[in-house]
């Protein structure tokens, strides 16, 4: 048991879960609202879309918050010095893994869509909708504000 604590505390350790799905688990660090790093391995949050790193929207007094900030800030915040534990769910088009990550038990994206500050990704899972439903109803962070989903938002940037 002290060997398994160690692993856990000092670097990312693979193990399978009792549904067979790889785990990594280690420190996390953010990189962005729905993306963090564990030892060097990127892990996309599986089942959501953060806004993106220089997304900003427009609160109901008409000032820009800079709501891609916002949501890496408090993704960081949920992890804190907790350990986390991610469930290997494959890959995405960037070759990186997605993960179902847990800190201190609780599902990571989950909390990131229930406080509004990301969208259930409809296209791959449905997993968060009705946690998005009560956020949006309790106009929870981007829907308190005007504020593009992030693929809208990504699109237009394209098309410029």
């Amino acid at each position: 048991m002290v060997a398994l604590f160690a692993l856990i505390m000092f670097g990312v350790f693979a193990r399978q879960t009792a549904q067979g799905q790889q785990a990594l688990v280690g420190q996390a660090s953010v990189i962005d609202g729905d993306t963090i790093e564990i030892h060097g391995q990127r892990i996309r949050l599986w089942g959501i879309d953060a806004p993106e790193s220089r997304q900003q929207c427009t609160t109901a007094a008409g000032t820009l918050e800079p709501a891609g900030r916002r949501a890496a800030n408090r993704l960081d915040a949920i992890i804190g010095d907790h350990v986390v534990a991610c469930a290997d769910r494959g890959r995405d088009r960037y070759g990186r893994v997605i993960g179902s990550c847990e800190a201190s038990g609780a599902d990571i994206s989950q909390r990131m869509v229930q406080e509004g500050l990301a969208w259930a990704d409809v296209q791959y899972s449905s997993d968060y909708v009705a946690d998005e439903t009560i956020a949006r109803n309790d106009r929870e962070g981007v829907w308190s504000m005007s504020c593009e989903a992030r693929w809208d938002w990504r699109r237009q940037r394209r098309a410029r």
